[in-house]
């Protein structure tokens, strides 16, 4: 039985072109014309690639591929953008909701085929490996570089077993300490690097966040709250001038299942173990 591509786009012309040219290779295209009728047909269909307008009449391509992208029933589906949208920082947001391709209209048969190839590689690639692997992002000490970063790895995240609030709770952490690193690690100087280093395997995710800092004595932060005394920071935070805070270590060390620095004080480690219950805010 062949494998099937759904095909979603409102001009008929193009949606037929594509189905002709899915089929001379030998699967078997499912025609939409809307964006509604998709998750639908996922299920139904279960296909092996989705080709995706981005500007349906009902909704936006770009937030139906963000919806399936974050399902852990569908985010190993493979899908590509094609589109007659061809700036730049449309094809970023097709990056940002995790598209696996993206294909500009008019296109030729080769760059469709060729895209298409990429993408089912991907897939089968992702399908016999698993969830393994590293990745190193290097960003500007920017809350917004931040920020996106940690985007991209939520969209990681929902390829794992974790659960929506495990992720929350990576996010938050990934997050308080890389704000750490930006605002104490290297005193809000954008220029200096932050490196965040993603590992999966088997068993866990580990985060690796890094400043180009001087570093500080972990065992030693008296302006940081701590489990023991979580207000007693704020005293000497007042009489340093340091504006109100000090509780980002502790709360992302309740966050993940295991949390460290290296001896310099510049790197942290945080751990989250795929097999690891979720525990209820209200109990940390």
């Amino acid at each position: 039985m062949p494998r099937t591509v759904l095909i979603v786009d409102d001009e008929r012309d193009t949606n037929d072109i594509l189905a002709s040219f899915v089929r001379s290779r030998g699967f078997e295209p499912i025609q939409l014309y809307a964006g509604a009728q998709v998750k639908a047909a996922v299920a139904e269909h279960k296909p092996a690639l989705i080709l995706l307008d981005v500007m349906l009449p009902d909704l936006d391509g770009f937030a139906i591929c963000d919806d399936l992208k974050r399902d852990r029933e569908t985010n190993l589906i493979p899908i590509v953008m094609v589109t007659a949208l061809q700036e730049d920082h449309h094809r970023v947001t097709g990056v940002r909701v995790g598209a696996n391709g993206y294909l500009s209209k008019p296109f030729t048969p080769e760059a469709l085929f060729r895209t298409m190839d990429e993408a089912l590689a991907w897939s089968d690639e992702h399908r016999k490996r698993g969830t393994s692997g590293e990745i190193n992002f290097d960003i500007r000490s920017e809350l917004t570089y931040l920020q996106q970063a940690n985007d991209m790895l939520a969209d990681m995240f929902a390829h794992t077993p974790l659960t929506d609030r495990q992720i929350k709770d990576l996010k938050q952490a990934v997050m308080e300490m890389g704000g750490n690193a930006i605002e104490w690690g290297h005193r809000k100087n954008a220029d200096l690097v932050l490196r965040i280093t993603y590992r999966i395997d088997s068993e866990a995710i580990t985060l690796i966040i890094q400043d180009q800092g001087p570093g500080f004595n972990p065992g030693d932060v008296p302006h940081a709250a701590s489990d023991e005394d979580p207000i007693g920071h704020i005293d000497l935070r007042n009489e340093l001038g340091i504006r109100e805070g000090g509780f980002g270590i502790m709360l992302a060390r309740g966050l993940v299942d295991d949390f460290r620095y290296n001896a310099r004080g510049n790197e942290v480690t945080l751990i989250k173990r795929l097999d690891a219950p979720d525990v209820d805010a209200t109990t940390r």
